[in-house]
């Protein structure tokens, strides 16, 4: 088997070479070359996307066995979907979504929604209830690249879309130092499950399977820009 160390740096190759960082639109994102109607557009879609992370969350809570994972893995649930008191992720991404000019309550009805996007994001969900545990975590591992992709996103957007106001971009804040949080923790996890070749073949195959939903969302984004 490969050792945990080796093991881990291939989660992290394969992953970030991958990662959807690379797609031309982002690209363009953070080179300040999209229109207002283009951010819309990925707002829009990519809340879709925000609104299947709690849902597979819940798959994965109820995969475990452990008291002191489910604690740990809800934490996730509520960052996102909040409360009463504490504004989610979700919320933090339709002040966004008001932010670049778009009505609050088509985006909850995904009005805008276009059919790829919904078919890659319901397939990540339909693929976590489908995976074992360890492979279910292990597909969440795109979050160890996320950091460095908001943190690139917010200075791009405060330099590029200065019209969209530093409050709407609150989500970007957030997901720097939670995401590096939650990867450091999934990752460990990850290590000390996936015991035999096969179980560690499994998680590279479901990170690499993420990847590819990941950058099939902002495919579908990026082609119907093109056509409108």
């Amino acid at each position: 088997m490969t050792s945990r160390e080796a093991f881990i740096a291939r989660l992290r190759e394969e992953g970030r070479s991958r990662y959807h960082h690379r797609h031309p639109f982002h690209v363009a994102m953070h080179a300040g070359a999209l229109s207002p109607a283009q951010l819309r557009h990925w707002v829009a879609n990519r809340y879709y996307y925000q609104t299947r992370i709690p849902l597979k969350d819940a798959l994965i809570v109820a995969k475990s066995e452990s008291v002191v994972f489910r604690r740990a893995w809800l934490r996730r649930i509520h960052e996102q979907d909040g409360d009463d008191v504490e504004r989610g992720g979700l919320e933090l991404w339709l002040r966004l979504a008001e932010g670049v000019g778009l009505d609050r309550d088509d985006v909850i009805a995904h009005r805008h929604v276009v059919p790829g996007v919904r078919f890659a994001c319901d397939d990540y969900v339909s693929s976590v209830a489908r995976w074992s545990l360890v492979e279910a975590v292990a597909s969440s591992l795109t979050e160890c690249f996320a950091p460095d992709l908001m943190s690139a996103r917010i200075a791009a957007w405060e330099q590029h879309y200065p019209w969209v106001g530093a409050d709407a971009i609150a989500y970007f804040r957030t997901r720097v130092p939670a995401a590096r949080r939650d990867a450091d923790e999934a990752i460990e996890f990850v290590a000390s499950h996936a015991t035999t070749v096969e179980l560690q073949e499994r998680c590279v195959a479901a990170l690499v399977r993420k990847t590819e939903i990941l950058w099939h969302v902002v495919e579908s984004i990026s082609a119907t820009c093109a056509e409108s």
